[in-house]
């Protein structure tokens, strides 16, 4: 099966195969992911402490499938982003299973469309 032509790189105006990036690209979405993992609080100031993973892991016993893909869950994502609101955060209605790719994935894309609005 033929692949896909290079594209051009409106960035450093090389060629690149379909599916590659520019390294330049690269550095500069390394960057930015750098200045914003900086301003963003450690895990634990934002509630993921030995209980949270306690609790983590009883639910996973229980929830043991992707709410999403049926794949085994790995994650236990808040449905409604809990933004520091402790009561929010420790709901466990708000709480579904997700595999990695699912909630690293399409929750997140989600999450920063909503978030635009």
């Amino acid at each position: 099966m033929p692949s896909r032509a290079p594209r051009a790189c409106g960035l450093c105006g090389g060629t690149h195969a379909y599916g590659s990036r520019c390294p330049k690209a690269e550095e500069r979405h390394n960057e930015r992911k750098a200045v914003s993992d900086k301003k963003r609080p450690s895990a634990r100031s934002r509630g993921y402490t030995p209980e949270w993973e306690r609790e983590r892991a009883a639910y996973l016993a229980v929830y043991s499938s992707c709410r999403r893909c049926g794949q085994p869950a790995t994650t236990v994502d808040h449905i409604t982003p809990h933004k520091g609101d402790k009561a929010l955060f420790w709901d466990r209605r708000n709480w579904q299973p997700l595999c990695t790719s699912c909630h690293s994935g399409a929750k997140q894309s989600e999450e920063r469309r909503i978030g635009k609005d």
